[in-house]
């Protein structure tokens, strides 16, 4: 397994005033840092990919479908147009170096009609990943899908939901990303989500039941560990969480973060756990 840390520690943009932060993560002895994308078209990926080469690291995308961007919309036009989005993600992995594009892929976050997934929903997003999976593979990219809880979508919130959908999809490309937050509102056991996933799990995010700091809260991360051993995952362990500063950027901190848990906290006290997870 690789250890990882998500910029959202610091940062909903990353951009080339955040590069300093490559090589504080390098130091701490990460192999990758996640950078969230709302917008394919803001990230300066040149300069983005040139940063990460000099420092040794890798770069994986963690990317959130802006409201306009819904390929479970009830409107053609609007599907096409996230089709065409999510193409745009996946040329900017490329000019990223990255390999790997996670998240809820497919639906904007906060998109709650008042009631259960229907039949069509169901459809028009196997239909859109499906139509894709040339794409991604010609890229030698995947997308790893993930669930959330129930106050951001309605559409995918289980690994069982989760494994049925890569199934219905039905590339090799295609395959699950697990949060331990979501997971740990939404599943019965956190752990019991990983076997679950088996090998459609393609990335893991390590996030406390609180997102601060990684070990301090509830969430049995030693049994997840052992879960993840079991099935012989190899991809990342990725530590996200927010921290607390009062940079302009750093929303999700500043409103959730607890006050003395700075992101530079939550990367080092996050591999430092990690790793003693590891060594048993």
């Amino acid at each position: 397994m690789k250890l990882g840390v998500s910029a959202f520690a610091w940062t909903t943009e990353f951009t080339t005033a955040h590069l300093p932060l490559l090589d504080f993560v390098k130091r701490l002895g990460y192999d990758g840092l996640e950078i969230p994308v709302f917008n394919p078209a803001a990230v300066p990926a040149r300069e983005l990919r040139r940063g990460f080469e000099s420092a040794g690291l890798e770069c994986t995308v963690c990317a959130i479908l802006p409201g306009e961007v819904n390929p479970i919309s009830g409107d053609a036009g609007v599907r096409r147009q996230a089709r065409g989005h999510l193409l745009r993600l996946l040329d900017l992995a490329v000019e990223l170096g990255a390999t790997r594009v996670g998240g809820p892929l497919y639906a904007p976050i906060g998109y709650l009609p008042a009631r259960r997934r229907n039949e069509d929903e169901w459809r028009w997003a196997v239909e859109c990943f499906a139509g894709i999976t040339h794409e991604v593979e010609s890229r030698g990219i995947s997308l790893a899908i993930e669930p959330v809880n129930r106050a951001e979508s309605h559409f995918l919130c289980t690994a069982a939901e989760s494994v049925k959908f890569c199934d219905a999809v039905g590339s090799p490309a295609i395959g699950i990303l697990l949060d331990t937050f979501h997971a740990n509102i939404e599943e019965k056991q956190v752990a019991a989500a990983m076997t679950t996933a088996g090998a459609r799990l393609m990335h893991v995010h390590m996030s406390e039941n609180d997102r601060s700091l990684v070990g301090s809260g509830h969430i049995d991360f030693p049994a997840v560990v052992r879960a993840l051993a079991a099935i012989h995952y190899e991809g990342y362990l990725m530590v996200e969480g927010f921290g607390f500063s009062e940079a302009p950027e750093n929303k999700l901190g500043a409103r959730w973060a607890e006050k003395h848990v700075s992101p530079e906290m939550i990367a080092a006290e996050g591999i430092d756990h990690l790793r003693k997870l590891l060594a048993r």
